[in-house]
């Protein structure tokens, strides 16, 4: 999974700060229709009759205002990213930013449709077409209110700001300074997110009632730490060696009393208001489809999500169909282990302490083993490789209860930062190894690690491209990638093999039971029940992903509907290029412009084998 960052002030939990500019995106033939719009709108204003390289420029200065605007209203985006312009500031998540906000979508999109593309090359075009996809689905988006539900049990500002310390680069007095004073305007954006949450009780756009405890129990954890371990205290502990005493003692005095007097108060504040206020509005269903507009909701958030026109019905009968095609090759490595069925099978790994790890590093250092292994082989399947090497952390402690097995976060683009997979290491008695070797492929490389880092790295594409990401591309990308392990030969321990498919049938599952919460109105219990009966999955991870399609519907249809579409073009290439396909030719051309559509990456590799031929 790539780690997600709210940005609240766009509006969706759903989405990340990398989700500010990634082109979530509509199917092609309302591309088409729009497309036809902005050209019949752009000869009425006689842009048409302009010159190419001045349209050119235009376009290019649209994207650059965007990108800029991008930047200053998201200033944690921005850090992220190695832009320290913004280091000592928060995004204004007040209504009049919010409403800012829409305005700009709103401008930039009118400045878009007035470009005529006549004479564009294909890439060109699609610097517009894509944003202006992205602007279109975030204007429609602000009729749900997102923005009021802004903090779940596994993502928002109370879990976000941490993490966010650990992405940030401290290498001068300045970004010391920055620092302190970001920290010190905390409880202003704890206050204007309760604003937000409290018309979100008015207007009954509410999470649901049972997962809210966590949130207040999160706040109540990091409180309690020692203040040495918490994880705003950390950048005083990494003081550079040319900083002088003085500056030491003054920048850790600063950071402790901004700390103590700002934001813990902000914490246990956030935490009461949660706990007394807001939990007991929580919704009693779990799906969707109990929000008000929730039918449509969901529709929005699967076509988005998955980047195509299948509709929540077809995409459930796809998983079934996945399931059992899945289910039949867990079986024969079963039986090629001694057991008759799955279920002995299953049972018998609880008891198996071979497939336990024995401590947090020994999970650290698999993730490592397995890493290092596919370093080997990467110039086998790909001609353009990643400048910067991934690196292995460990989830904090405070928030490994609610966090994903694993999840990857970018890199700053200028390396000052590596990429990094963040592996949960808690309840470590209670995990098992099976599916380490097959995760490290998805969150590190060739999986997330690999695409990103290329994207990052490509010449010729505007910054939103490269910082770009489509939810069935990206997670789609780094399941297939699962897949090239198997094709090298690793998954040598039968176990671990075994792990990889049961990995396979996790994203199965999920286009099964994201679409029976959300559409089927499905029950919590419903969805344990189908883990259970398809999956060896370990209870603890069975519980946090039921949890996790809950507050996020449709993010986890992306991934096997991605890999599928992935390998389907990739078996088109092959059979219409014989002798002549390369796989290195095909994964370059699949990573060579940024995260796209599924219609739009399928239009590119097709145009790709008609050159080849």
């Amino acid at each position: 999974m790539k780690k997600k960052f709210s940005v609240l002030a766009v509006g969706a939990t759903l989405a990340s700060l990398v989700g500010v500019v990634s082109m979530v995106s509509l199917p092609a033939s309302a591309m088409a229709n729009s497309a036809s719009t902005m050209k019949n709108s752009a000869s009425t204003k006689s842009a048409v009759s302009a010159p190419l390289a001045e349209r050119l420029k235009a376009l290019d200065m649209i994207l650059a205002d965007h990108w800029e605007n991008n930047l200053r209203s998201n200033p944690e985006y921005a850090s992220m990213l190695g832009d320290k312009r913004f280091n000592d500031q928060w995004r204004d998540f007040s209504q009049k930013g919010i409403a800012a906000g829409q305005r700009k979508n709103r401008e930039f999109l009118k400045r878009l449709q007035a470009i005529d593309t006549t004479g564009f090359d294909v890439q060109q075009k699609l610097n517009k077409d894509l944003l202006v996809r992205q602007l279109q689905d975030e204007i429609e988006a602000e009729k749900f209110k997102n923005w009021q539900m802004p903090v779940l049990q596994n993502s928002g500002l109370h879990l976000d700001t941490p993490e966010l310390v650990t992405m940030l680069s401290f290498s001068s007095v300045k970004d010391y300074e920055d620092y302190i004073a970001r920290l010190n305007k905390l409880p202003n954006l704890f206050n204007q997110t309760i604003v937000q949450m409290r018309k979100g009780i008015k207007d009954k756009i509410m999470p649901p009632q049972f997962l809210l405890p966590k949130i207040v129990r999160q706040c109540d954890d990091l409180v309690a730490m020692k203040l040495s371990d918490s994880p705003f205290m950390k950048p005083i502990a990494q003081f550079p060696a040319e900083f002088s005493a003085a500056d030491k003692q003054r920048l850790s005095a600063a950071v402790t009393a901004a700390v103590n007097t700002k934001v813990l108060p902000a914490y246990k504040n956030f935490a009461e208001f949660v706990r007394k206020e807001y939990a007991p509005h929580g919704r009693p269903e779990v799906g969707l489809w109990s929000l008000p507009n929730g039918v449509e909701r969901y529709k929005y958030q699967v076509r988005t999500q998955t980047t195509t026109d299948k509709s929540a019905e077809e995409i459930h009968q796809i998983g079934l169909s996945e399931v059992a095609r899945i289910e039949g090759q867990m079986l024969e490595t079963a039986k090629k282990l001694g057991f008759a069925d799955l279920k002995s099978f299953n049972a018998s790994l609880e008891k198996n302490p071979d497939v336990h790890p024995k401590s947090r590093q020994e999970i650290i250092d698999l993730y490592n083993k397995y890493t290092d292994q596919m370093y080997t082989k990467i110039p086998e399947l790909f001609g353009r490789l990643p400048k910067a090497k991934v690196k292995i952390m460990q989830v904090e402690e405070f928030r490994e209860k609610e966090a994903a097995g694993a999840s990857y976060n970018e890199g700053a683009p200028d390396g000052s930062r590596p990429g990094h997979v963040m592996v949960n290491t808690g309840d470590f008695q209670n995990r098992m190894t099976l599916s380490i070797e097959s995760t490290a492929l998805h969150e590190g490389v060739p999986g997330h690690h690999m695409q990103i880092s290329i994207a990052q790295e490509l010449e010729g594409l505007p910054t939103y491209r490269r910082q770009g990401g489509n939810n069935a591309y990206v997670e789609g990308w780094a399941l297939y990638s699962e897949r090239l392990g198997e094709e090298l030969g690793f998954f040598q321990d039968p176990y671990s093999y075994y792990g990889h498919l049961q990995d396979e049938m996790l994203r199965a599952i999920r286009l099964v039971v994201d679409t029976g919460l959300h559409y089927k109105k499905w029950n919590r219990q419903q969805v344990v029940d189908f883990f259970r009966n398809h999956s060896g999955i370990e209870e603890v991870e069975i519980q946090s992903e039921t949890d996790r399609y809950i507050v996020w519907p449709g993010q986890a249809l992306g991934y096997k509907m991605g890999q599928l579409k992935i390998l389907e073009l990739r078996e088109y290439a092959s059979k219409t290029l014989g002798n002549k396909f390369s796989l290195k030719g095909f994964h370059d051309e699949v990573l060579g412009a940024g995260a796209l559509p599924l219609d739009v990456l399928e239009t590119r590799i097709k145009d790709w084998v008609k050159a080849q031929q």
